[in-house]
């Protein structure tokens, strides 16, 4: 006895290969429309609050890796060799060329947006991004992000890497979790790192020495370093302790200021010898 004919699966089958047909029809189209078309127009959307890469240098990539393009068939331009060669300097992230039917080239570019700059114990200068990855210095711009000093082991051989010390990844963590916090993006200015491999933190208000320590445990860290500055800090004074220590979690260590007796004494002789000038000029 003979199956039942599905014509549902053979109505959709033959659906599919129309579509794959009319698929197949356009793509020839447009690779017909391509060949006969010149390039007309380069357009660069380069977007970003950073200036690390300018549109002169993007033309001038663009230039060595195909020529002058306007003027030129489209099915020429090897459009990956452009984005290679634009994703080969060190601050660009992301880049993306296409071009449309009417013969006009876009180029789509996002900068690499740096977090922290680290200078390691070579006195070797570079940033980390918000992707972890060491870049290097522009000759263009300057980027207004904390800075890292002190004994950092972390090498730079002048390209994009990845970061191999725990150090750099502790100050890179940090510089992340300080810059999405607008009220300690605002407060600390600074990050050294000590001979005992502490992270230390310097403040645009007060004059204390803050030691995180590593950067584990940052939200725990930070909560405690807020509540002293909520509570402690009207009490006693900015001026009180010397060093704030947050490196073990569950408490602040302090260490006051120890008061300067030579300062004391020079200021009273100075009160005095202002006094008796005075009384004598009477």
């Amino acid at each position: 006895m003979l199956k039942k004919i599905n014509w549902r699966s053979i109505f959709y089958g033959f659906l599919w290969l129309i579509s794959l047909s009319g698929l197949i029809t356009l793509m020839s189209f447009i690779e017909i429309k391509k060949s006969s078309l010149k390039c007309k127009d380069v357009k660069v959307l380069l977007p970003g609050k950073f200036n690390f890469i300018e549109r002169d240098e993007v033309d001038r990539i663009l230039m060595q890796s195909a020529g002058a393009m306007v003027g030129t068939d489209l099915d020429e331009i090897n459009i990956h060799k452009l984005e290679n060669d634009l994703k080969a300097n060190p601050f660009i992230e992301f880049a993306k060329v296409y071009a449309d039917m009417t013969g006009i080239i876009y180029v789509q570019i996002r900068q690499r947006e740096p977090v922290i700059r680290v200078v390691n114990m070579a006195n070797l200068h570079f940033y980390i991004d918000a992707n972890g990855n060491k870049i290097p210095l522009s000759d263009n711009y300057t980027a207004k992000v904390l800075v890292a000093s002190g004994f950092i082991e972390e090498d730079f051989n002048g390209r994009v890497d990845t970061l191999k010390t725990q150090m750099a990844r502790d100050l890179y963590r940090t510089a992340l979790y300080i810059k999405g916090d607008t009220l300690w993006d605002n407060q600390i200015e600074q990050l050294f790192v000590d001979l005992k491999g502490d992270i230390e933190m310097v403040p645009r208000v007060g004059s204390q020495k803050i030691i995180l320590g590593s950067a584990d445990s940052l939200q725990t860290k930070f909560k405690n370093l807020l509540v002293f500055y909520k509570k402690a800090i009207p009490k006693v004074g900015w001026d009180t302790y010397k060093t704030i220590n947050l490196k073990y979690v569950n408490q602040i260590v302090c260490e006051k200021n120890m008061i300067d007796t030579n300062k004391i004494i020079n200021d009273i002789s100075k009160q005095m010898a202002d006094s008796i000038l005075t009384k004598t000029q009477n």
